[in-house]
């Protein structure tokens, strides 16, 4: 039986916070220069959108001078998200009264995201101190006590029951406070969905230089990630405005204007947690439908969890769906009919195998996903006349299957999702161990852009977030191809070089 787990996420890092943090040291050190008197309200004003913590000095160290007279200055950005741990180590160089640049970074990611902790506090500081020992390692000692450190948390914990999740954070700070970096009173928290969504836009418009011109075009934002899923954008229609849902809307004032941001979160439609939907799985309730399954733990687990030879104990679950008889497995449309194997989600191992088909596999998934999807998803008209950049998984699923350069992304159209998910899905029909979630990932992926509104003709440029080493992200066993993802060379900016579309996509014409 075949095993399959989620470590490619771990390269995902969410663009919102790592180079959110970015943006908002780069403001903070702008204007603690140039506006003393207003320099911690300016600051404030974007927290909401730029991950930071309540700093007593300024992010920068007095021996934090090069050579060439530039100021260099350190930040630590904790990304918790719901499949890993990542940390963010910056480093930035300011000319003389001139905007910061960010000249390193460094990037190290462990899994399982916290929330696989809820239950093991204590073992979540291991992992943390892990990762402060890398920024300790890539940071001068005399900047230390100057470098502010921050951690925040997204879907993984926000999926969790309070009480759980505050525990974890308050282990994080007492981790944080503890090292020699400067930590405030929020250094630890979680970002809420609408924060998520305007922290990656100001990244993404910053790196674009959408935000230097005053009414100049702005770009709209997709991040995929495990958990949850975000769409942020600059609405210029006024119909838009008035059609939004509530919750859907945030105004934002920066550089002394006011934005009327669309966006919003979607929790439990992020990848991960959207294939546990699609195998009829609840997020943070295994074995928990009445009559359908057993979950089986202690010296049970050790056994069929093949724990005979000291490992750590598993628990497996078993759950049935779609009316599985058995009751001990979780039964997809969106998996090969023959396909028999395990998936692991949240610390969770699940037995999963395919349904008998009736139809074509694609069908059948683009079924069982528009129910996932069906009344969760707001759909705008104006996005289809706004340029949105793309990323995370969405960057891992268009690599994996050659839609883009695996080293410097690309362009696409909403449609190439669905052509590639078509053809993979009918591969599958003849090699069920081949990526046996990738017609799943792709469909879903398809289907959720075209829910938003986008036309199967729009274009979306597909990037991923500089500083992250390649990652498989359908994992593959002995002998199987694996689809792997790539990354970008460090750049300033996002539009220092425009992508091109591929011209080789062998599947397109299948």
């Amino acid at each position: 039986m075949r095993k399959i787990s989620n470590h490619g996420s771990l390269r995902v890092a969410k663009v919102a916070y790592p180079l959110g943090l970015c943006v908002g040291l780069f403001i903070y050190v702008a204007y603690i220069k140039w506006h003393r008197a207003t320099a911690t309200q300016a600051f404030f004003s974007i927290t909401r959108a730029a991950p930071g913590t309540r700093w007593g000095q300024q992010a920068h160290s007095p021996q934090g001078t090069a050579a060439d007279g530039h100021e260099v200055f350190y930040g630590i950005m904790f990304d918790a998200g719901s499949t890993g741990t990542r940390v963010h180590v910056f480093q930035f160089a300011r000319p003389p009264r001139e905007t910061p640049t960010l000249t390193h970074e460094t990037f190290k990611a462990l899994k399982p995201g916290l929330s696989a902790y809820a239950d093991d506090v204590e073992k979540s500081a291991q992992g943390i101190q892990e990762l402060l020992d890398v920024a300790k390692q890539d940071i001068p000692f005399d900047f230390w006590k100057a470098t502010p450190l921050v951690l925040k948390a997204t879907a993984g914990l926000r999926l969790l029951p309070g009480e759980k999740a505050q525990k974890l954070l308050q282990k994080v700070k007492e981790v944080f406070k503890a090292s020699p970096f400067l930590v405030g009173d929020d250094c630890v928290s979680i970002m809420n969905g609408t924060d998520e969504g305007v922290s990656a836009w100001i990244t993404v418009n910053f790196l674009t230089g959408s935000l230097k011109t005053p009414g100049g075009s702005s770009v709209g934002m997709l991040d995929l990630g495990g958990g949850s899923t975000q769409i942020a954008f600059l609405p210029r229609v006024e119909g838009t405005l008035q059609a939004s849902p509530p919750g859907y809307l945030t105004a934002l004032r920066m550089f002394n204007r006011t934005y009327k941001l669309y966006s919003y979160s979607y929790l439990g439609l992020g990848l991960m947690s959207a294939r546990l939907a699609i195998l009829g799985g609840v997020e943070g309730q295994p074995g928990t439908r009445p009559g359908q399954g057993m979950r089986v733990e202690g010296c049970a687990a050790d056994l069929v969890g093949g724990n005979l030879m000291g490992q750590e104990p598993r628990v497996v679950v078993y759950l049935s769906t779609f009316q599985a008889k058995d009751g001990k497995e979780l039964v997809s449309p969106c998996l090969s009919p023959s396909f028999k194997g395990e998936w692991e989600h949240a610390e969770v191992t699940y037995r999963v195998s395919g349904q008998k088909a009736v139809a074509s596999l694609h069908e059948l998934c683009a079924a069982r996903v528009s129910e996932v999807l069906r009344n969760r998803v707001h759909r705008t008209e104006e996005v289809k006349h706004v340029d949105f950049y793309a990323f995370s998984y969405y960057y891992d699923l268009a690599a994996g299957v050659g839609l883009i350069d695996a080293e410097k992304g690309g362009s696409l159209v909403v449609g190439d999702f669905e052509i590639a998910a078509k053809y993979v899905c009918r591969t599958l029909e003849t090699q069920p161990q081949s990526s046996p979630f990738a017609c799943m990932d792709l469909t879903y992926v398809s289907l959720l852009l075209q829910e938003f509104g986008f036309p199967r003709s729009k274009v979306l440029k597909v990037r991923v977030p500089s500083g992250h080493t390649p990652a498989p992200l359908w994992s593959e066993g002995p002998g199987t191809t694996s689809l792997v993802t790539g990354v970008v060379s460090p750049s300033p900016s996002l539009a220092s070089k425009e992508p091109q579309p591929l011209m080789h996509k062998p599947f397109l014409s299948a």
